[in-house]
């Protein structure tokens, strides 16, 4: 059974470091890379104090997701977004507890703290500060309410995507998004990359909102919409951003089946990037969103909030990049 003079020699600190670290001793003057280092060696040594199932420096954090697990099968962007929080978790030596679908109930009521990972309405919100108050959002701006919240680049993603397209003389540009509602179906969450597609193409005098349809981020919908836009309108656009890779993958679908050639006829342009962008033929061009550091982040703004007496309230935005495969010229 490792000691804390084994822990010690390790991190190249004294025992009295480390026992007042694994104490949670924030009076302790060391440096967070420091902290974080006895934390983690503490971790892998499998150290435990007697008498205790959970050590003190062992927190317990309820990972709360909004999707069912068979759905996070089906979107990797979550998939991706927990394995970051996983990783990181480890760094700390944070528990993590799953909670699938918001099912509140299942929450630990001696958790350390919550990370929510999708869309809340207020009376969920408030269902989990009456469990912890130490809150962390992902894909959720909670930020007004006084929560730390983690969200991704919406605006210059979708600009630079606008502008390329712009770049290569197509100007008929249409739209398919997306729309959701809290699991509990009190709050309506609308898509914000229409919002900044909508300001990048009004930049540029070239918005047709005819050209705009609107699913539910699922692969089906976004079969539906293209049929529907093959129906009904005139004339194609020669591009299309569609809100995510499921709803760009049924799109393309849609395409085959009435033999409109990508890229040759109709550009693509998705969003998120995960893993699926890569399977489709043809692979999908798409806007790269930092999954995996927006759960480091959540479980580093967890441990700031666990562990800092002057821990101030924050919102980071992670920027996006343009990935281009071939569903775009």
């Amino acid at each position: 059974m490792a000691t804390l003079r084994d822990i010690a020699k390790k991190a190249n600190v004294s025992p009295a470091t480390v026992s007042r670290v694994l104490n949670n001793d924030l009076t302790l003057s060391v440096t967070d890379q420091t902290r974080a280092n006895i934390l983690k060696i503490a971790t892998d040594m499998n150290y435990q104090k007697a008498n205790h199932r959970n050590t003190h420096f062992q927190k317990r954090i309820a990972l709360v997701q909004w999707y069912s697990e068979s759905k996070e099968q089906d979107d990797m962007y979550y998939m991706t977004v927990r394995e970051g929080i996983e990783q990181q978790a480890t760094t700390y030596g944070f528990e993590i507890s799953r909670i699938f679908h918001n099912n509140l109930t299942e929450i630990p009521q001696d958790i350390d703290g919550i990370i929510a990972v999708g869309k809340y309405s207020q009376a969920q919100v408030e269902q989990m500060t009456q469990i912890s108050h130490n809150l962390v959002f992902i894909d959720d701006d909670q930020f007004p309410q006084g929560f730390d919240t983690i969200v991704t680049d919406f605006k210059y993603g979708i600009k630079h995507v606008v502008d390329y397209f712009v770049d290569q003389k197509i100007t008929d540009i249409g739209l398919i998004y997306g729309e959701e509602t809290s699991t509990d179906n009190l709050r309506t969450i609308p898509d914000f990359r229409y919002d900044s597609f909508k300001t990048a193409m009004m930049d540029h005098n070239i918005f047709r909102p005819e050209f705009c349809f609107k699913g539910d981020f699922t692969k089906g919908a976004g079969y539906k919409q293209m049929k529907k836009a093959i129906q009904t309108l005139d004339d194609l656009p020669h591009a299309f951003f569609i809100a995510n890779d499921p709803m760009a993958a049924g799109a393309l679908k849609a395409l085959q089946e009435a033999n409109i050639s990508v890229p040759d006829r109709i550009n693509i342009f998705s969003f998120n990037n995960t893993a699926l962008a890569s399977y489709v033929n043809p692979e999908l061009s798409s806007v790269d969103v930092a999954t995996v550091q927006m759960g480091a982040a959540a479980v580093d703004l967890m441990q700031d909030i666990l562990t800092n007496p002057r821990h101030v309230t924050k919102r980071m935005e992670l920027a996006t990049k343009l990935i281009f495969r071939q569903s775009t010229l």
